[in-house]
């Protein structure tokens, strides 16, 4: 408690410098929450897509229900096929109006004419999914044919890019972070130089002169890894009504209390291993 007092003491002689030392701090969990929330977006998106049929077949208007039945007897017999679902014109349209069921608008302006019929296509090995495409391409009742593992190779390509871009920007910001705290300790060491010396000379250890100045460095570990945490958290709720309406059937949202509760746990972690390296390594250099 001792060590408590005189820590709070220090913090409230030199607030501007305390505030600097908070906010580079909120700025690298700021920027660490985010990606972990974009990342985790993005893994459940692509969950989301290897879940679903990986390759949809949209027939033409013309397109006979004979026509459609042959191609998805001649696909199961090619023993490639775990499952073939057929959406029709009326349920297309079923499934369109769940998706907007929000927008009237779009509701009004769509009927089960002007929506192709499909098939739904899902094989028991992924590398056989573009043989599959490539058969539907080559019938001439098929319109269109959207291929699920393009889709995911690209949502996957994109998540690896924010993943690499998301480390880079929290390496860069904790070693800015590190720099400015050995720095701000370092002056507060250095102001109170006079006393440090009354206190070695009356008998004080190296660790109850050290300590004061490790906690200070946690503490704004501390309060920016909450601040941080609180305003991406804020941010996310915020937009979520927005993302959620153009995700329209990817299950996103809501995000688990939980998982909000585990990245601040873990932020909490690197904040008080971060704020205390940095207090050390300010620590070593200014006592001497």
């Amino acid at each position: 408690m001792k060590f408590i007092g005189i820590t709070w003491k220090n913090i409230r002689r030199s607030p501007y410098q305390a505030i600097a030392a908070v906010f580079i701090m909120m700025l690298t969990f700021l920027a660490f929450s985010i990606f972990s929330f974009i990342i985790f977006g993005s893994s459940r998106i692509i969950a989301y897509f290897e879940s679903k049929p990986q390759v949809t077949a949209f027939f033409r208007d013309e397109a006979r229900q004979e026509e459609i039945d042959e191609l998805a007897k001649t696909l199961k017999e090619s023993g490639l096929i775990s499952s073939v679902k057929f959406v029709s014109k009326e349920e297309a349209l079923n499934i369109y109006k769940e998706q907007n069921k929000n927008d009237p608008l779009l509701l009004d302006l769509v009927t089960a004419e002007i929506l192709p019929s499909s098939l739904e296509i899902s094989t028991y090995q992924i590398e056989d999914l573009a043989l599959v495409s490539d058969t539907l391409r080559k019938s001439t009742i098929v319109q269109e044919v959207v291929f699920q593992k393009d889709v995911v190779a690209t949502l996957t390509s994109w998540t690896s890019a924010l993943r690499k871009i998301g480390l880079a920007v929290v390496a860069f910001l904790s070693l800015v972070s590190l720099f400015i705290m050995v720095t701000i300790i370092g002056i507060k060491i250095s102001q109170k130089r006079t006393d440090i010396e009354t206190m070695r000379l009356i008998g004080a250890g190296s660790w109850y002169i050290r300590w004061p100045f490790i906690l200070e460095g946690i503490f704004y570990g501390l309060v920016g890894a909450f601040v941080g945490w609180f305003i991406s958290v804020g941010t996310l709720l915020y937009v979520t009504p927005y993302l959620s309406s153009f995700l329209r059937g990817i299950p996103l949202f809501p995000i688990s209390p939980i998982i909000l509760l585990q990245l601040l746990g873990i932020e909490v972690v690197v904040a008080i291993v971060l704020g205390a390296f940095s207090s050390y390594l300010a620590v070593l250099r200014y006592l001497k």
